[in-house]
């Protein structure tokens, strides 16, 4: 349970997060393909024409599309190296 309250935290204070993503993507450090993934993933799933969950269905469809991209986000911090992680004070145990 504690791990979804993480999840719906994260989705909540994405907007903190938008300075660690900018200088994710801008870092020398890390390699092109832990860029790319995500972007291709995200592109990918909204341009599919499938959902997991029609939008039809109001909520239910949007929030698919969003825990989907919180996900990938999620990977993202992950495969962050440390000092951009502790940079942003984004530890394993505050996001997932």
């Amino acid at each position: 349970m504690k791990k979804a309250w993480r999840r719906v935290a994260f989705v909540v204070k994405f907007w903190r997060f938008l300075p660690f993503i900018r200088e994710f993507y801008f870092s020398r450090d890390i390699s092109f393909k832990h860029k790319a993934w995500p972007i291709a993933l995200i592109i990918g799933y909204l341009l599919l024409p499938m959902d997991v969950i029609p939008d039809i269905f109001a909520i239910f469809g949007f929030t698919d599309d969003l825990l989907f991209t919180t996900f990938i986000l999620q990977r993202l911090v992950k495969t962050a190296p440390p000092w951009l992680q502790e940079k942003y004070n984004l530890n394993d145990k505050k996001i997932i």
